[in-house]
Parts: C-alpha cells; structure tokens; sequence
C-alpha cells in the first residue's frame, strides 16, 4: 500500500516532522484559496514556505478548479499578494479544459463553445485558439420577461455552429444562458461526433469543475458544480469534468510537467477535491485545515490524506 492509499493520516506538529517532509519532496503542487489565500487574504506564513521551497530547488505548481479567472489573471493575484509565480506555473481548471477541448477532443477549428462562465474560460478558449459565444456576451446577461421566450426561438439565439457547452463559475448565472446551453446539449444528435463543417449535431457537454462550495471571505460560497447541477438535472446528459478531482487535470498536468509520483505532493484544504485528486494519482498529500475540510470530515467522506496540518505557514518552523 502506498502512504497515499493508506487509511491512517500521519498529523505533522514538531519542527523535526515539518523538516522531513520538506526533503522528502521534489515537486509541490498546490491548491490556492483556502491554502495559500482565503478570499484576498494572506494565509499567515505561506509565503515564505513558498520561497523557501523555491530557493531549496523544488519545483513548485499551482493547481486551482477557479475557472473565473485565466492563468494571467490568476499570476496578477500572485503578484499582488508577493507570491513568486510564472504563468506556466498555474494549472487552472478553465486552462485545463481549453485544453482537452483542443489537443484531446479534437475540437474543429470552425465549431464555437457556448460558455457558462466568465472572463477566464472565455481567454483559455482564445488562447487556445478555439472560437466561443455566450459567457460575458451583454445579450447572454439579459434577464427575460416572464414567461416570455419569444428572443430564444430565433435563428440569431441560437448559434448552429456550437459543438461544446463549457460550465464553470458564473456570478451572473442567469435563466437565459440556462436555456441555450440546454438546447445545445439536448438537440438532435447532441451526443454524437462534433463534425467539421457541420452545423447542429454532435455538442461536447464539459464542466471545468463541479466544486459544490469554495472559500472566500465571508464563505463558503456556492461554487460551480452548484452552478451546473440545473443543467444536469433537465438535460440528463452527464458531462465530462476536467477539474480536480478528475482524470483531464491530472492527464494534463502529467503531461506539462513530467511529474515524479513517488517524489511529489499535493498541498489542499478539501478532501473531495484536493485530496482525493492526489489519491487518484497515486500522489501523497498534505491536508491544512485552512479552507473547507475539517479532521472530524475525514472518517466521514472515506477520503485519506497523507499528512495533517493546521496551516501550511507551520512549515516555517522546520529542522
């Protein structure tokens, strides 16, 4: 049994354990909000485990399912906050999709994404070079008249040459975008091949992630797995999910960086996403308990980290 299967999570409290650890590991992945921020708020010390990290060689990535923001924005946070951090360093849940859109999928260069989300799915999608339609469209953010759906049966509303609805966070989530992803997705032959050329058809039903919650100030907040689940329950269709814990993030990021498994940790707060993604990879992990997970959570959802910790900034006590 690998220590990222075992049942029995090793929690870490004295300076010598805290220095084991930190040698143990080559690669350093990292969960963002509720480790190394909540909301616009510095955990406290977890910068300078970063640095530390950084100036002892290791290699550090950060994987986050915020699909709201690209990983340009994402760095500018970073930036803001003093964390040192390249673009090609963050792993974002909207970044990941664009791409298994593109590289895996196959998508055709001439077909367009309806999007649910905001500004970051929308720039991966461009920076990846596929074409999309909806998402922070002024004419997708309209509120409809009751009972009124006369704008949503004309050849205008809905765009033939969509062949993928993409799902993440949305705070301006409205009824209108509801019913163009759902026509999308349940038209005739939605679940067959997205063909080149072709206009209807085949239409790829993905969520960037399906986060029930996420950390922020003042949360937790709902996050985008709330979001989709109306689409679920009336299409019936089940989408394919790139984010944490799933098996796109993981592809992708084994594909980007070339990972020791045995020689890597994963770094999160929630053990639904975060740890059980490690677990999935056969990856240890740490759990702090600066976000959503508590201990008391851990028999009750079955899901085992490798270590416990009260908050990552403790590592800066190590011998």
């Amino acid at each position: 049994m690998s220590s990222a299967e075992q049942k029995t999570p090793q929690s870490l409290s004295s300076p010598e354990e805290y220095g084991k650890l930190l040698d143990r590991y080559d690669t350093w992945l990292f969960d963002c909000d509720g480790v190394l921020w909540s909301g616009d708020d510095l955990i406290e010390g977890s910068q300078d485990v970063i640095n530390h990290l950084r100036k002892s060689g290791k290699r550090v990535v950060y994987v986050t399912n915020n699909a709201s923001k690209s990983r340009k924005a994402i760095k500018k946070k970073f930036d803001q906050l003093g964390y040192e951090a390249k673009e090609e360093d963050i792993v974002s849940s909207s970044f990941a999709a664009a791409i298994y859109l593109r590289d895996v999928l196959k998508f055709p260069k001439d077909r367009k994404v309806y999007v649910i989300g905001m500004h970051g799915i929308e720039d991966e999608l461009d920076e990846a070079g596929i074409q999309h339609c909806g998402g922070t469209n002024p004419e997708d953010n309209q509120l409809l008249p009751p009972m009124d759906f006369s704008s949503l049966r004309t050849e205008e509303a809905m765009d033939p040459s969509v062949g993928a609805v993409m799902c993440g966070f949305d705070m301006h989530m409205n009824y209108t975008k509801l019913c163009k992803a759902y026509k999308h997705i349940t038209r005739k032959g939605a679940e067959g091949p997205v063909v080149e050329g072709e206009k209807g058809g085949g239409c790829h039903f993905i969520l960037t992630n399906d986060d029930s919650t996420f950390p922020a100030g003042g949360g937790p907040w709902p996050g985008a797995g709330s979001l989709s689940a109306p689409l679920l329950f009336a299409s019936g269709r089940k989408p394919v999910i790139v984010g944490k814990p799933n098996q796109p993030m993981l592809d992708t990021i084994k594909e980007h960086y070339h990972i020791d498994e045995k020689r890597t940790i994963f770094v999160g707060d929630r053990l639904n996403t975060d740890i059980a993604f490690a677990n999935n990879g056969n990856i240890d992990s740490l759990l702090v308990l600066t976000g959503i997970s508590t201990v008391e959570d851990i028999k009750k959802e079955e899901i085992y980290p490798t270590y416990i910790m009260d908050s990552l900034g403790q590592l800066n006590e190590a011998k």
